[in-house]
């Protein structure tokens, strides 16, 4: 049974909350206590009238995590919500984005602006103060590009900071914020985003002649902002499955990134492997062309399969009932065909977070 206290008329406060319906997996999952903030200075309050004994755990959207049948940690969920423009000129806009602020929706919201910057981001599922945490990117483009900083609570010292780009160590599908779990909270982020129509990235994959079809359409030479957000999200709606409709947390595997003398000998075996030249001679390739090649797109171990249409997503198939013992059979499964056949290590990209609000990130077999 879910009780509801109150901190303030703001704050939300639950014991034995269900946090089946908060992850797009749809994993089962019970939490002793959660927090819903939507505001800033709810968070100074809790902080400090809150007990150090049991673990804290950060959730935001839950797009992008894999829950446990019990999380005994206090959760906390940065719901607060505003966009606000800082700085403006002819050349680009600052805006600074609230946590709760859904991602899709701000990423179309600035397009149709005139904002330009995050068009290649478009429908990538969870909320925008998560979106640092994995340096979200998709189409030749990284959250990094358009991110100017973020104003933190860092949960150790119960203290607000704001970091740069520099400052937050932004790697591949990485951070400092991924790499210290739970040890910061992240309630906005700002952009600089362009005015300027030029400013676009259309030549990834298939991208490019999707977003040149719809430029046609609208009787354009070349593509615009708005035809490559556009184009993108319609080439992820024919490739990913709504969570809402089949359960998922978007791309599981990472791409894996492999030496270039590595992927030369892949190659000879395998002509029209996928891979995309790094910096150091090294290649990264593309996970979903490898499982698929493996014979595993469509298949998995019951209820986790990997979806018919994206082999690098990996769907739940008994939404609230499956649990993180169905996750790791699945993809350890898909993993170990990864590397019988082509040598190479796959490492997941969703956060395993353990009963007790720890999280992992090690590799997936």
């Amino acid at each position: 049974m879910t009780t509801n206290l109150c901190f303030d008329n703001d704050t939300r406060y639950q014991s034995l909350a269900d946090l089946s319906h908060a992850n797009t997996m749809a994993l089962s999952c019970v939490a002793d206590t959660v927090v819903t903030l939507t505001d800033e200075s709810q968070l100074d309050d809790f902080m400090a009238n809150t007990a150090d004994s049991q673990p804290l755990f950060v959730l935001s959207g839950g797009s992008n995590v894999l829950l446990p049948e019990q999380l005994q940690a206090t959760v906390l969920r940065p719901q607060m919500r505003g966009i606000t423009i800082t700085a403006q000129t002819e050349d680009y806009v600052d805006i600074e984005v609230m946590a709760g602020e859904n991602w899709h929706d701000l990423v179309t919201h600035t397009v149709n602006k005139g904002w330009y910057g995050l068009e290649n981001l478009a429908l990538i599922p969870g909320l925008t103060g998560a979106a640092p945490v994995q340096n979200i990117g998709a189409y030749g483009v990284q959250l990094e590009d358009s991110m100017r900083y973020v104003r933190a609570y860092h949960l150790p010292s119960k203290t607000w900071h704001q970091l740069t780009t520099i400052d937050c160590q932004f790697g591949y599908r990485d951070s400092l914020f991924k790499r210290t779990p739970n040890t910061w909270l992240i309630s906005r982020v700002g952009f600089r985003l362009h005015t300027n129509q030029t400013h676009i990235s259309a030549d990834y994959g298939d991208v490019q002649a999707v977003a040149q079809s719809y430029a046609e359409q609208h009787g354009h030479t070349q593509p615009t902002p708005i035809d490559v957000m556009n184009a993108i999200i319609d080439i992820r709606k024919q490739k990913l499955p709504d969570p809402k409709q089949l359960p998922n947390c978007g791309s599981f595997f990472q791409n894996p990134i492999i030496t270039h003398d590595q992927f030369s000998l892949l190659q000879a075996t395998y002509p029209h492997i996928v891979g995309y030249p790094m910096p150091d001679s090294m290649v990264k390739v593309a996970a979903g062309w490898l499982i698929e090649h493996a014979g595993l797109k469509g298949g998995g171990i019951e209820p986790i399969i990997t979806h018919k249409k994206q082999a690098l997503v990996l769907t739940n198939h008994a939404p609230y009932q499956a649990t993180q013992t169905d996750v790791i059979t699945a993809q350890n499964h898909i993993a170990k065909c990864i590397y019988d056949t082509f040598a190479i290590t796959l490492y997941r990209e969703p956060v395993w977070v353990n009963t007790d609000g720890t999280v992992g990130y090690e590799y997936a077999a």
